[in-house]
């Protein structure tokens, strides 16, 4: 495998784990409507980014679809739904989102890497596809850094300091 087909996997990889994640975090913090509200909307942007480098991936001969991940059934969800409620009551409720604000802006972070270096491969060999691809999602990625982290910015001094 190329540099480029592995740089190409490795971001169809990380869009498909942020999406998890992301869709994990509005689920487990849906009492806070912001967090749940926009982590689903930024979910939906890494989902977009990994169809497209699916389609890209099949030009330059690489399956990248692989297995969907099935949608919980409608009892999990409720289950989830619930415990999200209760814990959004609990003090540790903070510290919890903090944490998860972290490891989202940590596979933010990588997958901004990962389009960086495809950016810079496509101009080295003039591919103009690679380039679009990487100019059209790079800056959501981008974003997705940014909103982590002005919450963990704004959250931080009181959760890291109260009793």
């Amino acid at each position: 495998m190329n540099g480029i087909a592995h740089i190409l996997r490795a971001l169809h990889d990380g869009e498909r784990a942020l999406e998890r994640d992301l869709l994990a975090t509005a689920e487990r913090h849906r009492t806070d409507h912001e967090v749940h509200h926009v982590a689903s909307d930024l979910a939906q942007w890494s989902r977009r980014h990994s169809a497209r480098l699916s389609d890209t991936g099949r030009h330059y001969g690489l399956d990248l679809d692989g297995p969907k991940d099935d949608p919980s059934p409608g009892a999990l969800a409720a289950l989830r739904e619930k415990a999200a409620e209760a814990l959004g009551r609990r003090p540790g409720a903070g510290l919890l989102l903090l944490h998860d604000l972290c490891d989202l802006h940590l596979a933010a972070s990588r997958n901004s890497l990962h389009w960086e270096m495809l950016a810079q491969a496509a101009q080295a060999t003039r591919d103009e596809r690679l380039l679009a691809l990487a100019g059209d999602c790079h800056p959501q990625t981008l974003r997705q850094m940014r909103w982590t982290n002005t919450l963990i910015k704004e959250l931080s001094p009181q959760l890291l300091t109260s009793a």
